[in-house]
């Protein structure tokens, strides 16, 4: 059955194309599957909309259509008059006339066909154009010793990307794209392995060419960047190459010195405390910070004097001891 595509515009034949067009405009305005949703009635209707304007806006199709509606037209009057006994010998004779010009009982034009091959050829042309896809923009936390030290993450990434069944056009052959459903685009997780040098800085980007949105009809892919955050850790803080750190000490250890061990990012290493250490004060060990282009940086140690939680009361009978002969007042200082 032909479609009447003017009835689907609402219009009549003696329409103008400026009024075909604010016709279609109102129409697509109202039945856009962002308005009317994607059910498939509305899908329908909005190809239908489409359709009708792809063909009436066309000044050449406007005019095959027209003259497709009038064999058809004449089709369905010679069906009429077959089926019915008066006029049938009168009705063949003139028609027998027509027919020699027009080959009518052999005319087989198949309107939806030209239809599908018209709006198939304009599609063609418009897909042909290539569409670069997307970058995309992700992060991946690592700690401050995977920094250093350098890492391989491996991280699961939700994609989305054009349908490759109906290549983002949402329907094949006429009808709704049973791979996306109708969205033109597909959602699926992705592993990437991502490798991180060591010495890396908080915030750097890792690029991986041609890992992100995929290009459309030869377009080239995007890209996927990957922002590296460092965890900064209660033990240890970084400013440069420079690592720092504060170590808790007895009050003992402060005041009669001695040696510690301290594990760092580099591994341990022999600490001196000079005797009389107060708390606050810093150490520098050098060359014992991060290591990075052929350079190296110190590492910072804060002194914390802590009194110990659970005394004995051996240790509380010497602290006794110790504020009766002290000779000098703190407060003085």
């Amino acid at each position: 059955m032909l479609k009447d595509y003017y009835k689907i515009l609402g219009i009549t034949e003696s329409e103008t194309s400026e009024e075909i067009k604010r016709a279609y405009r109102r129409l697509a305005r109202q039945w856009h599957p962002d308005v009317a949703g994607n059910s498939k009635n509305a899908l329908d209707k909005f190809k239908e909309i489409n359709e009708a304007y792809q063909i009436l806006s066309d000044k050449i199709k406007r005019e095959e259509y027209d003259r497709a509606r009038m064999f058809y037209s004449y089709a369905k009057q010679n069906s009429q008059y077959n089926t019915q006994g008066e006029k049938h010998s009168t009705y063949d004779n003139s028609f027998n006339e027509k027919k020699s010009n027009f080959k009518f009982k052999n005319f087989s034009f198949n309107w939806e066909n030209f239809i599908y091959k018209n709006t198939q050829k304009q599609s063609d042309k418009e897909v042909k154009l290539p569409i670069n896809g997307k970058d995309v923009n992700t992060e991946i936390e690592i700690s401050l010793s995977e920094s250093i030290e350098g890492v391989t993450k491996i991280i699961n990434l939700l994609q989305t990307g054009t349908c490759p069944k109906c290549n983002g056009r949402k329907f094949v052959n006429g009808s709704i794209c049973p791979y996306c459903s109708g969205k033109g685009k597909y959602t699926a997780y992705k592993k990437f392995t991502v490798k991180i040098p060591a010495g890396i800085k908080n915030n750097s980007k890792i690029r991986l060419a041609k890992e992100g949105e995929v290009g459309v009809n030869g377009g080239l892919n995007g890209d996927l960047y990957i922002t590296v955050k460092i965890r900064q850790e209660d033990k240890y803080h970084t400013e440069g190459l420079n690592v720092f750190q504060t170590v808790p000490i007895s009050p003992s250890k402060a005041v009669l010195g001695g040696e510690i061990k301290i594990s760092s990012l580099n591994g341990e290493y022999k600490v001196k405390i000079a005797p009389k250490t107060q708390n606050g004060q810093k150490i520098r060990l050098s060359g014992c910070g991060i290591v990075q282009n052929n350079k190296v940086g110190d590492m910072i140690i804060t002194v914390e004097i802590k009194i110990p939680k659970n005394l004995t009361n051996e240790e509380l009978d010497l602290y006794r001891k110790l504020e009766q002969i002290s000779s000098e007042n703190i407060r003085e200082y």
